[in-house]
């Protein structure tokens, strides 16, 4: 049996080897095929969170414009599946030289306007839908720029299918005639937009190039600011528009032309007039036939014959012929950032100023006398009429306030003060505003001293109050506030609010300089000096101990970037929180329930129509106080003057909204709640509050820091916090 199976198992061996050596003697199965091509990896657009368009190409040929673009996210990974039923739109537009001839006769002059984008997309629009009962409204028929839907066409979009994409415009560029005729240059900048607005997304992009060439680079530019510029004041999320659609600065630009109008109004809509016009806001005037000075707000009447009314708007700059907060020049600047100096438009000037900018004369040409080269005698260039305006304040920041010899006497408080001139000498009296005054604050390490202790009125004092030495050329000031029981050991500071007077510019005003207060018509400017802080100790300062600094919780440059030299009062830097504490008294209000405000600098910050756009003026919702990091102190990455739990023993005054305004205290992190949603707090909000620890009902200071135990900031870090108010 065991020799049966032997045989068997050699016999099935030999087979084996047999049938290999005929295959062997077949030859070779032949060579491996190529692999496949890889699949794309991408993500699908429907599911994106973030998107990225990045133009590749254009070309023109015959006048049909193609443009090849790239969809990503955020990580670069490609985004598939764009076609033409999704909210796609394209526009195109040329950098076109732009002269005129202005006046007639021996009176004409050859006005360069430089380059300025003309749309080759335009249809002339009638008025319809014009508003009754609003004034300052000159219905005309106007031309305006648009853009092309790629949901017109079927086959001008073309899907790659690896996250790359091309389109074909459907309009000629060489072949516009109507409503206005467009001279296609091939050797002048052509500008190619996309808009591209999904349910969870937007996205616009642009393109620049010379058809003649292919050039991208070294060619006639007109990029004079940019987005960033705008974000000074303005949140991103704030300024997305046409309903959300239109994100980017350059895009806007291309479509608001010239030659780009509001039917129902009659005003212009090109870029530069409406940006200007807008942000003019309630301080645009006109002169009427009689020589009377009349407002002159900016009007655009939208879908429906809704009226933006642009006089409700309050520009934050002051003053508002600082140029720079937009108009950045420097490092990082746009190309073009300088063309705002070049005197190469009236637009601007008309915009803010109107045609009739004074009663005595009325022009459209203001570049004919404001201009460098040939200026009417007296007027100035715009640039120096500007810069008088703001030349006050660069030679106010020349000054300094010395504070010295601080002590104590019978529980009051006295110290000496100088005002010195850029070399660091003592001035004379007659160029500071004797007006102006110096402020007394301590607990500077907390929130400033308790109401009670020391009134606001009490803690500041006028030069005019004081008495002043003219050999020293220093005053010796006493303000009316009672010393703390136990100053030892405070952290006190000595802020000033102090001016200078200057003359005014304007017609024939050669320089810009100090001036006596007492002359007609000078203005005062506030002088910039940090406070002066120090330890109290053996009836003076203790020169051995370093003042204690209060935690960081708004950025004062953020402010000041948006407001730029003023932004109410006492102008020196931002010191708003040492006068208005926490604790500081009510204010009547009648449009507040309960009829009591608070005057806390939170209150006031969070309160101010301007900061929330949303509910307030022209609610545009351009401006949004929700967004924290716009004021508020960051640091690495995070908004830190936003943390809880910082300043236990602080204390809020509030009125009681159903109880006719009377005084309620409030604990520290619910204090700050309160400052935005005092009047929209629900019981179930207030449960919250008062189940962590929080106090809404105090009787006074005292009974609130006896009963708080807050525990807000065990959850509400400031990432949780950003994230709840939508960022």
């Amino acid at each position: 049996m065991k020799s049966s199976r032997l045989v068997k198992g050699h016999t099935r061996l030999a087979l084996a080897t047999l049938m290999s050596l005929t295959l062997m003697a077949c030859g070779s199965d032949g060579k491996d095929g190529e692999d496949g091509k890889d699949g794309v990896i991408g993500v699908n657009i429907d599911a994106t969170p973030t998107l990225k368009v990045k133009f590749t190409d254009a070309k023109v040929e015959a006048g049909k414009v193609t443009v090849d673009f790239m969809l990503t996210n955020a990580n670069g990974v490609a985004v598939l599946g764009l076609n033409k039923d999704y909210d796609l739109r394209f526009g195109i537009a040329q950098l076109t030289h732009v002269t005129e001839t202005i006046g007639e006769g021996e009176e004409a002059r050859e006005a360069d306007w430089g380059f300025q984008w003309q749309a080759y997309i335009n249809s002339l629009k009638q008025p319809s839908s014009v508003p009754d009962g609003v004034d300052n409204l000159i219905p005309s028929p106007q031309y305006q720029a648009g853009v092309e839907a790629a949901s017109a066409c079927e086959t001008c979009l073309v899907d790659n299918g690896d996250g790359s994409y091309s389109y074909s415009y459907q309009v000629n560029i060489a072949e516009v005639t109507e409503p206005l005729a467009i001279a296609y240059d091939a050797d002048a900048t052509q500008r190619a937009t996309l808009e591209l607005k999904l349910p969870q997304i937007t996205a616009n992009a642009h393109y620049d190039w010379q058809p003649s060439s292919g050039k991208t680079e070294g060619i006639q530019t007109r990029n004079v600011v940019t987005i960033d510029a705008c974000y000074t004041c303005h949140q991103p999320d704030s300024l997305e528009l046409h309903g959300g659609r239109r994100i980017a600065l350059e895009n806007c630009a291309s479509c608001h032309t010239a030659t780009s109008g509001d039917p129902e109004s009659g005003n212009s809509v090109e870029f530069t007039y409406l940006i200007h016009a807008i942000h003019r806001g309630a301080e645009r005037h006109t002169y009427d036939a009689d020589g009377n000075e009349v407002p002159a707000p900016y009007k655009i009447v939208g879908y429906g014959g809704s009226v933006h009314d642009y006089g409700v708007v309050g520009f934050p700059r002051k003053p508002a012929s600082d140029c720079s907060v937009c108009h950045q020049e420097g490092s990082g600047a746009p190309d073009n950032a300088d063309l705002f100096k070049a005197e190469k438009s009236n637009t601007a000037c008309v915009a803010c100023h109107t045609e009739k900018p004074s009663s005595h004369h009325s022009s459209t040409d203001c570049m004919a006398c404001h201009n460098t080269d040939n200026t009417y005698h007296g007027t100035g260039s715009a640039a120096k009429r500007h810069g008088d305006v703001m030349q006050a304040y660069t030679l106010a920041a020349e000054l300094s306030v010395k504070v010295l010899e601080v002590s104590s006497n019978a529980g009051k408080m006295t110290f000496k003060v100088q005002v010195l001139d850029k070399d660091g000498n003592a001035m004379e009296q007659s160029f500071i505003d004797q007006s102006s005054r110096m402020i007394v604050g301590w607990d500077i390490d907390k929130d400033y001293p308790a109401y009670n202790e020391a009134s606001y009125s009490q803690r500041r004092i006028r030069l005019s109050e004081g008495s002043f030495d003219a050999t020293s050329k220093s005053y010796t000031l006493t303000p009316a506030f009672d010393m703390p029981t136990s100053p030892d050991g405070k952290s006190f500071e000595i802020w000033s609010a102090l001016e200078a007077c200057f003359n005014n510019g304007g017609y024939g005003v050669a320089d810009i300089q100090l001036t006596d207060c007492a002359t007609d018509g000078v203005r005062s400017v506030a002088i910039q000096q940090e406070p002066y802080r120090f330890v109290w100790g053996n009836n003076g300062v203790d020169s051995g101990m370093d003042a204690v600094a209060r935690r960081a919780i708004i950025d004062p440059t953020k402010c000041q970037s948006c407001h730029g030299k003023e932004i109410h009062h006492y102008d020196n830097g931002v010191n708003c929180q040492t006068c208005h504490t926490p604790d500081k008294t009510l204010r009547n209000d009648a449009d507040y329930p309960g009829g009591k405000i608070p005057s806390s600098f939170a209150w006031k910050a969070h309160e101010r129509e301007g900061h929330f756009l949303k509910y307030a003026g022209l609610k545009s919702g351009t401006v949004l106080k929700t967004d924290c990091a716009t004021c508020h102190a960051e640091s690495s990455g995070s908004v830190t003057g936003i943390t809880l739990g910082r300043s236990a023993d602080r204390v809020w005054r509030y009125g009681d909204i159903s109880n006719g305004g009377a005084d309620i205290w409030v604990s520290s992190d619910a204090g700050s709640c309160l400052s935005c949603h005092q009047k929209y707090l629900s019981d179930a909000a207030k449960s919250h509050i008062q189940a962590n620890g929080g106090i809404l009902d105090g009787m006074d200071e005292a009974d609130v820091r006896n009963r708080a135990k807050e525990a807000c900031a065990t959850c509400h870090t400031p990432a949780q916090l950003m994230q709840v108010h939508g960022n």
